[in-house]
């Protein structure tokens, strides 16, 4: 996880607001009317020889990513690497592919910027899920800007946007070259196929990410999806690993079944107990990081942000892999309520396509705000093309489980015990404790009286806070970054056209069907 930006050259040097990004070391390089600046953790050859951004003759160009098939690559050339940094295969790709082909040969998670030193063109492009970061804007001379967060480049431009995920920039247009979340879901109907399938692609991609030159580690709530990664990683790994979970000093729910996984796992497992004193003195600052105004991101992002804060200060780990994007891909509790398979996959796509914006969002600024770089299984993209071409009637709970096929696929005994691959799921937010989520509410009660919430809301016609929670966020967003609520498009939320989802607040714990998530 590194920090980027390709900006105008100022007049006068301004601090960077995202060095935490890349707290290894940083280099500035001007070329023509643009600093390209990159501050670098340091995760595949942790020497100078892989600083960036990477020059030569034709490009300047610098990466924010994995590329996980750049061995490949490098076999199929003959360019004169100077190191074994895997983004440097971006300059050969560059000399002898179009953008377009370039992108989907890459096998990995990235957001890259380049700079044609012959015909002065700049260029850029963003992995498909968007799971590396990457926002871009306008100066006042029209000039196109490009950063991993929005806030290093508001010091040049009065509007930033979130580069779209499965795009390029080729100095002129932007342009999809892969759209992962229109795939329909028609080809694979056989059950018998479809598990096999799901367990080696999970497999395939837990285990390409977990080479690196640093030491990794794990989250673990004790939910089905960190736990398939930690027990994947942790038998293909032959070693023992090292887990990281989080809970509220009263009631925790996720900490009891993390402890069961990690001992089960025999891993060098670490609890972190949090108070509601500590997430309140964490929001605003999560919310500067996460530049976001979303219910359910902010509320999932203190606990992660504070774990991985304790990860950064106890453990030499720098490398972090989690379980992010399984719902969007097998189905949340509110998923159950689907009217129909078209409609289940209709949702689908769409969470998908959006995701950048918020769990995927969440995951990448608690992690890399603490100098760790995220690392996400689920977004292979072999794995989400696969998933999201399996028939949308095998997805859907008919089985009385969410989740059933990712389950179905693993039972064997051979990852997980009987009773972590079948509990029943519980939100992050809401399974850290019950009563985090409660003291947010009460500080945001104590904020507004019902009168001032009614007044303040008027001023948001579009995406109206539809709580004093929501308006407490709304409020210090602005405070912060003032007119760019327009970065994300919408409050997370159940789909509120579908039975039993007609709920103000995002909490699975508010659906009927929520059960023993909270036990």
């Amino acid at each position: 996880m590194c920090g980027l930006s390709a900006k105008p050259i100022l007049d006068k040097s301004h601090e960077s607001k995202i060095q935490y990004r890349g707290p290894d070391s940083t280099y500035v390089v001007n070329e023509d009317s643009y600093c390209f600046t990159f501050h670098r953790l340091a995760i595949m050859d942790t020497s100078s020889l892989g600083d960036q951004p990477f020059v030569n003759e034709q490009w300047v160009v610098m990466c924010n990513g994995e590329i996980y098939n750049y061995t490949q690559i490098k076999q199929n050339n003959t360019y004169p690497y100077k190191s074994n940094s895997d983004c440097e295969v971006l300059l050969p790709l560059l000399n002898n592919y179009s953008l377009h082909e370039l992108c989907n040969i890459l096998d990995g998670e990235f957001a890259f910027v380049g700079y044609n030193r012959q015909n002065k063109t700049i260029i850029a492009a963003r992995d498909p899920m968007g799971i590396r970061p990457l926002f871009y804007g306008y100066s006042e001379n029209n000039q196109i800007c490009f950063a991993s967060e929005m806030k290093e480049l508001l010091i040049c431009c009065k509007q930033v946007f979130p580069f779209p995920p499965g795009f390029y920039f080729d100095g002129k247009q932007f342009f999809p070259y892969l759209q992962l979340y229109a795939i329909n879901g028609s080809k694979h109907n056989n059950l018998a196929e479809v598990l096999p399938t799901i367990k080696n692609l999970l497999i395939k991609a837990t285990k390409k990410r977990l080479h690196a030159d640093v030491p990794v580690a794990f989250l673990l709530s004790g939910g089905l999806d960190s736990s398939l990664v930690c027990s994947i990683a942790a038998k293909h790994l032959n070693k023992q690993i090292e887990t990281f979970a989080i809970g509220l000093d009263v009631n925790p729910i996720d900490l009891k079944y993390a402890k069961q996984v990690a001992q089960y796992l025999n891993s060098k497992h670490h609890e972190v107990i949090i108070t509601n004193a500590d997430v309140l003195d964490a929001l605003k600052q999560v919310i500067w990081l996460t530049e976001t105004w979303d219910i359910t991101t902010i509320r999932a992002s203190i606990p992660m942000y504070l774990l991985c804060k304790y990860i950064r200060q106890n453990s030499t780990a720098k490398v972090i892999l989690t379980g992010e994007i399984s719902d969007e891909l097998f189905g949340y509790k509110y998923t159950d309520f689907a009217p129909n398979a078209q409609e289940f996959q209709v949702e689908s796509q769409k969470r998908i396509k959006e995701l950048y914006m918020y769990d995927v969002l969440r995951a990448d600024r608690c992690i890399s705000s603490n100098g760790l770089e995220a690392r996400v299984p689920f977004s292979d993209k072999e794995f989400i093309e696969y998933v999201m071409n399996i028939a949308p009637e095998l997805k859907m709970n008919k089985y009385n489980m969410g989740k059933y096929l990712l389950r179905k696929a693993f039972d064997n005994n051979e990852y997980l015990p009987q009773e972590i691959l079948w509990r029943d799921k519980a939100a992050f937010s809401d399974a850290v404790g019950h009563g985090m989520v409660d003291c947010l509410i009460a500080a945001a009660d104590k904020m507004y009286s019902d009168d001032q919430y009614q007044q303040k809301i008027k001023a948001y016609p579009q995406n109206t806070p539809p709580s004093k929670e929501a308006l407490m966020y709304k409020e210090i967003f602005i405070q912060l970054f003032g007119n760019q609520e327009h970065v994300i498009s919408s409050y997370w939320l159940p789909n509120q056209s579908w039975p039993n989802c007609q709920i103000r607040d995002p909490s699975a714990r508010h659906l009927p069907n929520y059960g023993a998530s909270g036990n």
